[in-house]
């Protein structure tokens, strides 16, 4: 049985093999987590559908795939039973009758027998169809491909070890150029020889070894920066956000805007609730969940921040979906709050609580990352004052939260000490002006403003 990468959603076109979690020769049993995959929206483990043997490992660590492509290969026993060579018969094997042509070249195993279960498999097994050749014509592929004994005796340790060590595209890659796979070092799990190693070696091998030059009395001496600097590696994760960023930064038009709200009336408000809240729920309430909760109502009085540029027309979601910035262990996730304008303060505390901990912990499903209309990040966690952030594409606004600063402030002709927020907004300037982008910052403002010592929590 082929195991292919499931498809996860419309938006999820392709994913990156991060770390196989089990190896050839490894009984799996059906649900049994088999590989790491990332995707540009998380990172997650795709499980076997059915229960038996890995065969084969089609696709190496690091490599990045398309959904629906082949990843491994799974022996269960019901592809054992019905790929084993029929039992020989008394009838000679010239009067055996041929194998059609028209038999399908992608379902003929290595033994020359018709397989089952070829057809796309997801992660639950779905969509598995079975392909089974008449008797006749199993048995005669058979007959015609069975070694004699002496060639089974010859090429069996060989075809084994070789099957076992070598994937079949590094196998087609040694042989199209000629490689002995023995002399090529592996860089792949477990020194798993990949792609990229055979790639290199016939690079190297390509390479004219030119004498070194005399050296040039007028030059000037070899740089040394090098001995001062540390090259890291990309971590799929970082590789993704970078590329996510750079499409919405080239992409996107963007313009900015900061505005200035006086949240004194939402500090007394939490701190006369956070011990109480804590000690009922179990999780904290914090200033972000009032927050999220202004942004969703003003989000409702102002469509065009909860759209999508559509190329000729400008897409209105009409579900309210924040997706919130978190810094995980591997880089920054966005997990979503769905439908947050029907929810309470404490409602949202409690979805944010429970995203924000899966997210730290790298247990965030798809579902949970997907379907988001508007972005905010909290970056005064994090000391900020001001920030700049760069949009999730394909929405239309990006929205961040600074410090809360006490500072003196004049209130009509007095000078009162006060607790002071900057809000920043990342807007598409293809579908609003700065007349839209600043109505719904001030709607927040408005909000956040009005939150008293009666704020409703529940």
């Amino acid at each position: 049985m082929i195991i292919e990468l499931p498809q996860v959603g419309e938006s999820v076109t392709e994913g990156t093999i991060t770390q196989w979690l089990k190896r050839v020769g490894d009984r799996v049993e059906k649900y049994d987590p088999l590989v790491e995959v990332l995707t540009d929206k998380v990172s997650m483990e795709v499980p076997s559908p059915v229960a038996g043997v890995i065969t084969e490992i089609l696709a190496e660590e690091g490599q990045t795939l398309p959904m629906g492509a082949p990843i491994a290969a799974i022996q269960t026993s019901d592809t054992a039973a019905d790929t084993a060579p029929s039992p020989p018969t008394a009838q000679p094997a010239q009067d055996a009758p041929a194998a059609t042509s028209d038999a399908p070249a992608d379902a003929i195993g290595r033994t020359g027998v018709l397989l089952k279960d070829v057809a796309p498999v997801g992660p639950t097994g779905s969509g598995a169809t079975e392909t089974r050749a008449a008797p006749d014509t199993v048995q005669a592929i058979a007959q015609d491909a069975a070694p004699s004994p002496a060639q089974s005796v010859a090429q069996a340790a060989p075809t084994a070890d070789r099957r076992r060590r070598y994937s079949p595209a590094v196998m087609r890659l040694a042989d199209q150029h000629g490689v002995d796979l023995a002399q090529v070092s592996g860089t792949g799990m477990g020194g798993r020889i990949t792609r990229k190693d055979v790639l290199a070696y016939i690079a190297a091998a390509a390479q004219p070894q030119p004498s070194p030059p005399a050296p040039d009395p007028a030059a000037p001496p070899p740089d040394a920066h090098s001995a001062d600097e540390e090259r890291v590696p990309l971590t799929p994760v970082r590789r993704m956000i970078a590329a996510n960023m750079t499409r919405s930064a080239a992409q996107i038009p963007a313009a900015w805007s900061i505005t200035e709200v006086d949240v004194s009336g939402l500090v007394r408000r939490r701190d006369a609730v956070k011990d109480e809240f804590l000690r009922r729920e179990g999780y904290p309430i914090t200033y972000l969940h009032f927050i999220v909760k202004a942004v969703a109502a003003s989000l409702k009085e102002n469509p065009l921040l909860n759209s999508a540029w559509d190329g000729d027309a400008i897409l209105l979601k009409k579900r309210i979906n924040i997706g919130i910035a978190v810094a995980a262990p591997d880089g920054l996730v966005v997990p979503v709050i769905r439908d947050a304008d029907a929810l309470s303060v404490a409602g949202i505390a409690r979805r944010a609580a429970d995203l924000t901990q899966r997210a730290r912990q790298g247990n965030l499903s798809v579902d949970d990352v997907q379907g988001g209309t508007f972005t905010l990040n909290n970056t005064g966690a994090l000391g900020s004052i001001a920030s700049q952030p760069i949009i999730n594409h394909p929405q239309a606004a990006i929205l961040t939260t600074e410090a809360i600063v006490k500072r003196p402030v004049a209130i009509g002709d007095a000078i009162a000490i006060r607790s002071m927020m900057n809000i920043c907004l990342t807007f598409d300037h293809r579908i609003m002006d700065g007349a839209e982008a600043s109505a719904f910052a001030n709607a927040v403002k408005r909000r956040l403003e009005a939150i008293g010592d009666d704020a409703v929590i529940y």
